[in-house]
């Protein structure tokens, strides 16, 4: 299918009934512009800016002004509060000590509302020469929009083709757990669970495929497509299968499991192994070290700036790119051990 059309300043113009030159005064949105066009004017090409989802033709402004050496970050879903910080900090250092590093300044874009969109009602991409986007899933519509369009953005995690290719830098699942898998097998574990979505978000989609890839040899004896469920139903799921290790795509689930195990009796590794698909907590803070791989989220978001800055200031061509995710030894996979609970 042919991409859309790419709207210009003069099909503002014509959509709003002004001329050019006021279109580009609303938008350059300088001080002397404003007492120059009457509030009704200048609100009438506002609203048509925001319902056609208009960004400005970033080389066409660099042509006239130069680039304001501004980075847009914007994230799907809430960036700071303490339930999801652990997950985005690390991206955002990436991102910060990059663009300080390229002597670039970033941008927050919050979205509109409590369902965040870029293209929302006070959207503000115009303010910078392109955009790192973030989020566990993004809105499809609003990507496809921007693969359409000439405004340069960089998506942190692998995302599919969305009327065209999406440029990104993410994190390789699914080798990454394959080699989980074949460690298990290794140890012994033929009776494997799987606690987590195995559909929706590219990177889900990943471990999954990775996890069934491995599988050859050993029997998937016990699922649960979820998250968040009650771990003791989850745990007497895995018992009544008599798995012998179980992997785990998040994990808060994961911890849980474990504690609802140990106030059991059940030994983890000793009773049952668990393996978390993605680990984004600090090898040297406290508590259970789940076996898992690495996600390099810090080096993730320097990496997707860098891009974006070679397609903010040149015709770079779109790039693809997934960095590796280390294996994490931790303590909560172990061999099959005969006379445990999981072997009687």
């Amino acid at each position: 299918m042919a991409a859309a059309k790419r709207l210009t300043q003069k099909d503002i113009a014509q959509l709003a009934g002004v001329s050019q030159a006021t279109v580009s005064l609303v938008l350059n949105g300088a001080p002397a512009a404003q007492s120059r066009i009457p509030a009704e004017t200048r609100e009438r090409v506002e609203k048509v800016i925001r319902d056609t989802g208009y960004v400005a033709d970033p080389v066409a402004r660099r042509m006239v002004k130069g680039l304001n050496r501004i980075l847009g970050v914007f994230t799907y879903e809430p960036a700071f509060p303490s339930a999801q910080a652990d997950f985005f900090t690390p991206f955002l250092l990436g991102i910060e000590e990059a663009a300080q590093a390229l002597g670039y300044d970033l941008l927050l874009l919050t979205g509109a509302g409590s369902n965040r969109r870029i293209f929302g009602e006070n959207v503000r991409l115009r303010l910078a020469d392109g955009c790192i986007i973030l989020g566990r899933q993004f809105d499809r519509d609003e990507l496809a929009r921007l693969v359409s369009g000439d405004f340069p953005f960089v998506a942190v995690g692998r995302r599919d083709d969305a009327g065209g290719p999406v440029p990104y830098v993410g994190g390789d699942y699914a080798p990454a757990t394959f080699a989980l898998v074949a460690r298990a097998k290794a140890l012994g574990h033929s009776r494997i669970g799987y606690v987590g979505l195995s559909e929706g978000a590219e990177s889900t989609i990943d471990r999954w495929l990775g996890f069934n890839r491995a599988l050859d040899g050993a029997e998937l004896v016990a699922t649960h497509f979820a998250v968040a469920s009650p771990p003791a139903e989850t745990l007497d799921m895995l018992l009544a299968a008599k798995a012998t290790c179980v992997f785990v795509t998040e994990l808060a689930d994961a911890i849980r499991i474990e504690a609802v195990a140990r106030e059991r009796g059940i030994s983890v590794p000793g009773d049952l192994s668990i393996v978390v698909l993605g680990n984004h907590i600090r090898a040297d803070e406290p508590g259970r070290r789940f076996t898992s791989f690495a996600i390099p989220r810090e080096a993730m978001g320097y990496a997707a700036t860098e891009m974006l800055v070679r397609r903010v200031e040149g015709d770079a061509p779109i790039e693809q790119v997934l960095l590796p995710c280390e294996p994490f030894e931790g303590d909560t996979l172990g061999p099959i051990t005969p006379g445990s609970k999981k072997t009687r």
